[in-house]
């Protein structure tokens, strides 16, 4: 009976978080809709999120590549079918590895940054004083990083596509011998449309999940900095579990035959 009463307690809690942040991101979205438009604070966001953000995810995409490579050749090379790795590379990086480890590393970046600044705002009373100062906080603080968000996430995962590639065809030709000319033509001639715009949405959703999570739990922290530091927590690990979910639920949608 305790055990009933407890996951029903969780579940209650977990449909009020559910229904709480559904109403915030409808407000917020709605709001961001209409005039007046801060493109000041849009433009602002566009370089916290999408340049900012490029040394890490370039990085990253990188030697994941390259990682991949050396795993693939070890893989396949136990089956005479070395040939194979241009194609698996490819399509790994712009259908799976390309998004997530985008999405993952800029919510540990911009995530936790949304929540610590809205957060910090939240408990100093600097959003009450934009409501003092008759300026609505959902347009000008939230709404514009939502939107940067779903738009920088996209632009961010095709230079993560092309890094990847690029890191496993490094290590393809110049550690495995493999023949530049045949690489190159292998790939473009397995890579097809559908795998990169699937990554794409992907990255739009991906965005749009990391940007809704740090400003849900920044905007609605509290109690000093205590509370600031348990939204950026709150904000990064919910961002990044529901990118892992939403990740399968998409892969399922988009490539169901």
């Amino acid at each position: 009976m305790i055990l009933v009463t407890q996951v029903g307690r969780v579940f209650l809690k977990f449909l009020e978080t559910t229904g709480r942040l559904s109403l915030f991101l409808k407000r917020a979205i709605l709001q961001g809709l209409r005039p007046p438009y801060y493109f000041k604070q849009l433009l602002r966001q566009f370089l916290d999120i999408g340049y900012l953000s490029l040394p890490v995810v370039g990085l990253t995409a990188l030697f994941t590549g390259m990682v991949l490579a050396l795993q693939s050749y070890t893989g396949f090379s136990r089956f005479n079918a070395e040939g194979a790795i241009a194609n698996v590379v490819v399509l790994s990086i712009t259908r799976e590895l390309g998004p997530v480890l985008a999405g993952l590393m800029v919510a540990g970046r911009i995530g936790a940054a949304m929540a610590a600044e809205i957060g910090t705002m939240r408990v100093t009373e600097q959003v009450d004083a934009l409501t003092t100062l008759s300026t609505n906080p959902m347009k000008y603080l939230i709404a514009p990083r939502i939107f940067a968000g779903i738009l920088m996430l996209p632009l961010l995962v095709i230079v993560a596509d092309i890094v990847g590639v690029f890191g496993g065809y490094l290590v393809s030709t110049y550690r495995l011998g493999f023949n530049p000319a045949t690489y190159i033509k292998q790939t473009t001639e397995f890579l097809e449309a559908q795998d990169v715009y699937s990554g794409l949405i992907k990255a739009g959703v991906f965005g749009f999940i990391i940007s809704s999570m740090g400003c849900y739990h920044g905007y609605n922290s509290k109690g000093g900095a205590q509370g600031v530091g348990q939204a950026t927590t709150k904000a990064v690990v919910s961002a990044s579990i529901l990118i892992l979910v939403t990740n399968y639920i998409l892969t399922a949608l988009l490539f169901e035959r």
